[in-house]
């Protein structure tokens, strides 16, 4: 395997977790103003799907989603299967080359 996918990866991952770190941003000026607020259910996607490092972000920079435990769990459950995937795709580079 080509040690590139382990930077395209964590670059991605990154990126997208920035996104997703706006997402909540954006949540919770709404909620502060009482307008129409992002789906709770697309923010839990969001941090499952390659963007964990946002969504903790969002949880503990702007406090947002704090008090629901599923956002807690889902959130760090994600960050370690993240991890654990780039160690995978790091262990595979290691062993082939």
């Amino acid at each position: 395997m080509n040690p590139v996918f382990i930077y395209v990866y964590i670059v991605v991952w990154i990126f997208i977790s920035l996104i997703t770190y706006i997402a909540y941003l954006i949540d919770k000026e709404r909620a502060k103003k009482g307008q129409w607020r992002i789906k709770e259910k697309h923010l839990l996607l969001l941090s499952v799907f390659m963007c964990s490092i946002g969504g903790l972000m969002g949880l503990y920079v702007v406090r947002h989603k704090t008090k629901h435990w599923y956002f807690i769990v889902i959130n760090w459950l994600s960050f370690f299967l993240h991890l654990y995937l780039i160690y995978f795709i790091y262990s595979q580079v290691v062993v082939t080359n």
